[in-house]
């Protein structure tokens, strides 16, 4: 097995984190969400059934911690 000669991301010379700033957390972040909900989307429209089932499990979840 031979070794890796080329200086790759698990090397200790590039191991130093880069700060991350507040910015551009919150812009992964947005990514992230809008990602998501367009993955719900899908589902909801490729599943009605199961959406449907969800969403009713859901509120029945919801009125059962209200008082």
């Amino acid at each position: 097995m031979k070794s890796n000669p080329h200086a790759g991301a698990g090397s200790t010379d590039e191991s130093k984190p880069v700060p991350e700033t507040a910015a551009d957390r919150r812009k992964r972040r947005a990514v992230f969400l809008r990602e998501l909900a367009e993955a719900r989307e899908l589902r909801a429209r490729v599943q009605p059934r199961r959406t449907k089932e969800r969403r009713l499990r859901e509120a029945m979840r919801m009125r059962t911690f209200r008082i």
